[in-house]
């Protein structure tokens, strides 16, 4: 018998708060299960399996960074629809990082979570349009951009940046160098 008030959203909501807590690879089924104060196979009418589990919970990361991307872009271009974007995605990855973990699993292309994934590609070729790429160049420059991102938030996160130049310092230069490099993308 299904528990009252616990549903598959409820319960991915859960997991999200958790993984930033624990971290992501630490939500399993079983601490989900004690969170709640119940036992696993409660759960399973709600979710399918633990790999249910973590792709509902980076369903729910990506559209909430979708949405905090999309607002803080709303009505800007160029360098600063660029600087908005990016700053959008570094404040999440810093304020959830459970929830920006779960974004980095495989996921398969029928899953919600594929398209949620397609948003953010969108969200960047929105940011292009200004700097006026056409394919593939335009392809690649997505994948510079989330590279630069997520390696910058990655090795951020990991204490890889103990030098006696502030972060946010190089993070700025690093903004105005891409823009920069879309300026003038090689042709």
């Amino acid at each position: 018998m299904a528990r009252v008030g616990m549903t598959a959203e409820r319960l991915t909501q859960a997991a999200a708060e958790l993984a930033d807590e624990i971290g992501f690879e630490n939500v399993t089924v079983s601490a989900l299960a004690r969170r709640f104060g119940v036992k696993d196979p409660s759960l399973y009418s709600h979710i399918k399996n633990a790999q249910d589990l973590r792709v509902r919970l980076a369903t729910l990361a990506l559209s909430e960074l979708a949405d905090k991307v999309t607002t803080a872009m709303a009505g800007r271009a160029g360098k600063d629809a660029l600087v908005a974007f990016a700053n959008a995605y570094r404040d999440y990855a810093r304020k959830h990082p459970g929830r920006y973990a779960a974004m980095q699993i495989h996921i398969d292309t029928e899953t919600s979570a594929a398209h949620a994934a397609r948003r953010h590609a969108e969200l960047t070729r929105a940011i292009l349009r200004a700097y006026k790429l056409s394919e593939p160049d335009e392809t690649d420059a997505v994948r510079l951009l989330h590279s630069t991102f997520h390696g910058y938030v990655s090795l951020e996160a990991a204490g890889g940046f103990r030098f006696s130049r502030p972060a946010d310092a190089s993070w700025s230069r690093a903004l105005d160098a891409l823009d920069t490099l879309l300026t003038n993308w090689p042709r």
